[in-house]
């Protein structure tokens, strides 16, 4: 990419997207181009094919897609597959079709088999049964993956795949019946605190490991591999593996640690219950970053920055709605 670059972030508005739009303005990259969801559906190919010709971007981030935790998988596995499955294949296919030869397709560490060996490393993709909780998701994100692998090999194009860990940052989700691990605990505290309850119930046992990465070093990696030299992008583009790269923080602990962890960042001391009729999801999930590392890359805020950061945010989002 070059400054003057045109690059269209599909999904700019997710907590992914804008952190990647946040990035690249940082970054001093000027002609960035997005279109909320009212302007351009990506579910309708159409209006996709339309837009990739009209525009004609240079560089592609594809950063849109269903997203959600446990509770939402479980509910709405049909939506999770379709939709995922419909906006890659629509992205990937009029992206190819305009002459769009740069592009970072963002996935999710869910693709990886449930009981992987532990940390995860690239080529333990497919390797073994997924999670079941969100097999419908990482099934779509898969098929997105192996789709830029097989327009690399066919047409030569240099579409690279992101793959991070559980992602949170400014922006995140907190509704309960749709957000993530991380996300759902903050509002469960911060509502907690408000309240004045005395305990907050979480689902599962708490005994899962888990790795989060804010979506600040998420997007500064993104833009990292997309501004790599043609020698260094060859790594990646070996016919015979796939362009793949996972992105982790480096730090795991417990989901009773993070609970711990969010409590500290809210304030208060509540009784935590742990709910144990609900589902754990995968038992371990912490990411290999080696292959990244090598290509240059380190992540730079610790979980505790994080989180005091987001919460502050949340909260005054709170105050401001009431």
């Amino acid at each position: 990419m070059t400054p003057d670059s045109k690059i269209f972030i599909a999904g700019h508005r997710g907590l992914a997207g804008s952190a990647i739009v946040r990035r690249l303005r940082a970054k001093g990259y000027r002609n960035i181009l997005v279109r909320a969801r009212a302007e351009l559906d990506l579910l309708d190919q159409h209006a996709v094919r339309a837009f990739f010709e009209a525009e004609k971007p240079d560089v592609v981030f594809h950063a849109a897609g269903k997203v959600g935790g446990i509770l939402a998988n479980s509910i709405y596995p049909a939506d999770f597959i379709f939709q995922n499955l419909v906006l890659t294949t629509n992205v990937l296919g009029e992206a190819y079709r305009s002459g769009v030869r740069q592009l970072l397709f963002l996935g999710t560490a869910c693709i990886y088999p449930r009981d992987c060996p532990q940390p995860i490393k690239e080529e333990y993709l497919l390797t073994g049964p997924l999670e079941p909780t969100n097999r419908s998701y990482a099934v779509a994100k898969i098929a997105g993956l192996e789709m830029c692998w097989a327009y690399n090999r066919q047409y030569g194009t240099r579409y690279l795949c992101a793959m991070p860990n559980n992602l949170y940052g400014p922006g995140d989700n907190y509704d309960l019946q749709t957000s993530h691990v991380l996300a759902a605990l903050i509002r469960k505290f911060h509502d907690a605190k408000v309240s004045g309850a005395e305990s907050v119930t979480l689902w599962g046992t708490g005994r899962p490991r888990r790795e989060f990465l804010h979506s600040d070093d998420m997007a500064d990696a993104c833009v990292h591999l997309m501004e790599l030299s043609e020698e260094r992008l060859q790594l990646l583009l070996d016919a015979e593996r796939a362009p793949l790269v996972n992105i982790g923080s480096g730090e795991e602990l417990t989901i009773a640690e993070l609970a711990q962890a969010v409590q500290r960042a809210v304030g208060g001391t509540y009784r935590i219950v742990w709910d144990r009729s609900k589902p754990d999801g995968m038992p371990r999930k912490l990411l290999d970053n080696s292959r990244l590392a090598a290509l240059g890359w380190r992540p730079s805020i610790l979980l505790e920055q994080g989180l005091r950061s987001i919460y502050s945010e949340h909260a005054r989002a709170e105050q401001k709605a009431t």
